[in-house]
């Protein structure tokens, strides 16, 4: 399954957030049906279109998203945690999603963050955020499912006339500052759902920011310009090798294993 175009079911995971309901309104104009995974429903039907279909889970409770992810084809995440919340929510959800797949198909389109390879000191490995992030990017990589993984820049700092996309790869902009690149929230939207039907965009990870300039209608041409991830590799195909697995927390170890192993999940 490398591409997932409409009328197909997609889920969202972090459907009520700042670009989560960004994706909702550009996936149903695309005309997918969309079911939002959200934690309050009263809340949700306050902010998200009516057209969108309401599922209530926790991505921290695995036993809560089966239902969620029955049937779907394709599935956009676009979630993350506040303060201290990076290994339960956005290491946890990715986790909790892909277990509660049992091994069906779907494609996938994950939004984590530019810069998330920075080194970590060893002393803050298990607490950083983007530590969990990349742990997250790593298990879709060894799930064998069809992924795209987009690393967005800072949202909505861009300038009035600022939305031609540039799609990199390698995450080597690290200063931690908007300096990075920037990109409208509406644009991260936009290329998360074009990724699904995007054949173009299989197994391939990128540093999204925008330059001086108008936007392009067709992104197939920037998903085909870029390198596609090695498929027995946990990182990106232009990464820098500066996480050893040997060094990972146990817990991620054993998922990584679980996810190997169809049988036993």
């Amino acid at each position: 399954m490398n591409a997932v175009a409409p009328p197909a079911e997609i889920l969202v995971v972090g459907a009520t957030g700042s670009v989560g309901r960004l994706v909702v309104e550009e996936a149903l104009n695309s005309g997918y049906r969309v079911r939002a995974l959200v934690r309050d429903r009263a809340r949700a039907e306050k902010i998200l279109p009516v057209q969108a279909s309401l599922i209530v889970g926790d991505v921290t409770q695995l036993e809560t998203l089966p239902a969620a992810v029955d049937g779907v084809a394709g599935i956009i995440f676009t979630h993350g945690g506040g303060a201290g919340e990076a290994r339960d929510v956005d290491y946890g959800a990715v986790r909790n999603t892909l277990f509660a797949l049992g091994g069906r198909p779907a494609r996938v389109a994950l939004m984590t963050a530019i810069g998330v390879t920075r080194p970590i000191d060893a002393a803050r490995l298990e607490a950083e955020t983007r530590g969990w992030k990349r742990r997250s990017e790593r298990l879709l990589r060894a799930s064998g499912l069809p992924y795209t993984i987009v690393r967005p820049g800072w949202f909505d700092y861009n300038e009035a006339n600022q939305h031609q996309l540039v799609f990199l790869q390698g995450d080597r902009r690290r200063t931690g500052t908007p300096r990075d690149g920037v990109v409208a929230r509406r644009q991260i939207a936009q290329v998360l759902v074009a990724s699904l039907s995007s054949a173009a965009a299989d197994r391939k990870t990128l540093e999204l920011v925008a330059e001086q300039g108008a936007a392009q209608t067709d992104l197939d041409p920037l998903f085909a310009s870029l390198a596609s991830d090695p498929s027995d590799a946990l990182d990106a195909v232009r990464d820098q090798d500066n996480l050893p697995l040997a060094g990972e927390p146990a817990s991620f170890r054993e998922d990584l294993q679980r996810i190997t192993q169809p049988s036993s999940r």
